[in-house]
């Protein structure tokens, strides 16, 4: 499954949002699975409301996945198996914007494969991916894992790699993201909000939205 059309990516700070993050058995989203789903809602740069579960894979959990985010088999045993979990999820999230990090080629996908096969729904919520975010505001940091951009904003990375404690990191960086990206010049999409990149193209060079096709505006470079 590699056709998607999620929702557009946005490259703004939006004032209500939901943060989530995964856990996962492994990164292939063909072959792995959920273990955790957490997410809180954001509004005016506070967190109102959250959502957190294990999940029950239904299958052993790699070490290599439990080394990194602690989750044991134990740990799931009477956790909810994914249909319930993700039908909880997408109950809690609505059609609100997303925020996550690096969640444009990670976790979105996991969630919507997922909720495509499970109940045959599409996840089109828009987005903003705090990695792209990050990049575009801080192009030196060096390294743009979320606990190093946590670091970077001397926020506490405690927990990290359990997905609400993640969550809670991230809602943090997101709000500092929201006030560097008032200094930031970002080229934005009129019609999606999405950031326009330039491209070559037939006729020469032109600058055209990045969540294209599902946006086509285009226009001179």
């Amino acid at each position: 499954m590699t056709e998607r059309n999620k929702g557009k990516r946005l490259a703004k700070y939006v004032s209500d949002y939901v943060v989530f993050d995964l856990e996962t058995t492994g990164v292939s989203v063909a072959k792995d699975d959920i273990i955790e789903i957490s997410a809180v809602r954001g509004r005016n740069g506070q967190i109102v409301d959250t959502f957190s579960t294990l999940v029950n894979p239904g299958r052993p959990i790699p070490a290599d996945a439990t080394a990194v985010n602690g989750i044991t088999d134990e740990m799931v045993k009477d956790a909810p198996e994914i249909g319930t979990a993700l039908s909880g999820f997408l109950e809690f999230i609505g059609k609100e914007v997303l925020v996550g990090h690096n969640i444009h080629s990670f976790d979105l996908n996991f969630v919507y494969d997922a909720a495509l096969v499970l109940s045959g729904k599409k996840v089109d919520n828009d987005y903003v991916d705090t990695l792209y975010l990050a990049k575009r505001c801080l192009p030196g940091l060096g390294s743009y894992k979320l606990t190093d951009l946590a670091a970077h904003f001397g926020i506490s990375a405690a927990g990290a790699h359990r997905a609400f404690n993640d969550c809670l990191m991230n809602q943090k960086c997101y709000e500092e993201l929201g006030i560097l990206l008032s200094e930031v010049k970002l080229d934005l999409c009129p019609r999606c909000g999405g950031e326009m990149v330039k491209r070559n193209g037939k006729f020469g060079a032109f600058s055209g939205c990045s969540n294209f096709p599902s946006c086509r505006y285009t226009k001179n470079a």
